[in-house]
């Protein structure tokens, strides 16, 4: 008898009527049963090993082809001996049962191991699907969450808890990272573009406000220019009112002294020196007229060539600001870029003297680069390097 078969022991067929026929008659081949299962379970196999958890199934499987054999035997004579049914019936079952029992008691080890084994791989299986995920969002990200995201899965320790995951899920960190930093790259890059369009939409505000500052102070200088012009000419035309009229009286005054000429000698020599000093008085307002014309046409020029000043003042502040502002943001990306130059080098250094103390124990420089980095990219649990 093999040894996948020694435990499927039936009743000899002269016999099986009775054995089947009396209360608990299959006890014998039950206990012949439980006694290999019994020296089984004395020293019960590693199921660490394959061969451990085939020695588990063969033993279930062993009292499988008992339970199935003696319940051939049983329906056979059940349909042989209508008579006496329920007897071989309730038998059977009980043997069933029981034999079914004993299946569940000596599988149940593989079966707590297989569940637990099949627990233990969905776990890694939904750490690597966790890390895959991390590389798709919802809607298009913000540069600032993709570093984030980038930061977190750079965190993730890739040691050996991941058991025989780690080759996997070591590859597929790495191919996460590269999609998360390509499409940093891009983001960054997009939103620089954006930054850069802003900001000459606010230049091309800023100088559309100005051209609007400088039409306005223009304008305001054309006012001016007008408003003094005008102011001068209403002082010209009112002088020349009162020039003419001052000489329509002259005229008039002139006229009455021949009329008192003829009727007095010595009031026509009066009104002689008070017409002369009449015409000398028109002369000096005519000359006072003119004064305050070219007085008002000055100051229409100063105020004209004021308004100019005033603009031109405005554009080379404006100027002058523009220029702070940009250099201002030339220093700042000057020292930014110096920090991380700094940094570069500083971490470079390190590293360096890193892989030339390992290079000193006797290791090669290549391996020795290669554990440095490996350190400094957090991959060996327990060891780092300080910069």
């Amino acid at each position: 008898m093999s040894a996948e078969t020694q435990l499927a022991v039936v009743p000899p067929k002269e016999t099986a009527l009775a054995v089947f026929s009396t209360v608990k008659g299959l006890d014998p081949w039950l206990d012949q049963v439980r006694a290999k299962v019994d020296e089984f379970k004395k020293v019960l196999p590693d199921l660490k090993t394959r061969k451990g958890r085939e020695a588990y199934a063969s033993m279930a499987h062993q009292i499988a082809k008992s339970k199935t054999a003696l319940e051939a035997v049983g329906k056979e004579i059940s349909a042989k001996q209508k008579e006496i049914p329920k007897l071989i019936d309730a038998e059977r079952k009980r043997v069933w049962d029981t034999l079914e029992s004993w299946q569940k008691e000596v599988r149940q080890p593989l079966d707590d191991w297989q569940a637990a084994e099949d627990a233990r791989v969905a776990k890694h299986e939904e750490g690597i699907q966790q890390i895959k995920d991390m590389a798709l969002f919802g809607e298009t990200p913000q540069a600032s969450v993709v570093a984030r995201v980038i930061a977190d899965l750079e965190a993730i320790e890739i040691n050996d808890t991941w058991e025989e995951f780690l080759p996997e899920v070591a590859q597929v960190k790495d191919e996460t990272l590269a999609k998360l930093r390509n499409l940093l790259v891009e983001r960054t890059q997009y939103e620089a573009e954006q930054a850069e369009l802003v900001r000459l939409r606010a230049e091309a505000e800023a100088q559309a406000q100005r051209d609007r500052d400088a039409e306005i102070a223009r304008v305001a200088a054309e006012q001016a220019r007008l408003q003094a012009e005008q102011q001068a000419q209403a002082e010209r035309d009112a002088a020349a009112r009162r020039e003419q009229e001052l000489l329509e009286q002259a005229a008039a005054a002139q006229r009455a002294t021949e009329q008192a000429a003829r009727d007095a000698e010595a009031a026509a020599e009066r009104q002689r020196l008070q017409l002369e000093l009449q015409a000398e008085q028109a002369r000096t307002a005519a000359a006072q007229a003119e004064a305050s014309r070219v007085a008002a046409e000055q100051r229409a020029e100063q105020d004209r060539l004021a308004a100019i000043r005033r603009q031109e003042e405005a554009v080379e502040q404006a100027l002058l600001d523009e220029k702070a502002r940009a250099d201002a943001a030339a220093d700042e990306i000057l020292r930014q870029q110096q920090e991380r130059q700094a940094d570069v080098a500083h971490k470079s250094k390190i590293l360096g003297e890193a892989k030339q103390a390992l290079i000193g124990m006797n290791i090669s420089e290549d391996l020795a680069k290669a554990i440095v980095l490996k350190i400094a990219r957090g991959e060996v649990p327990n060891v780092s390097i300080q910069f």
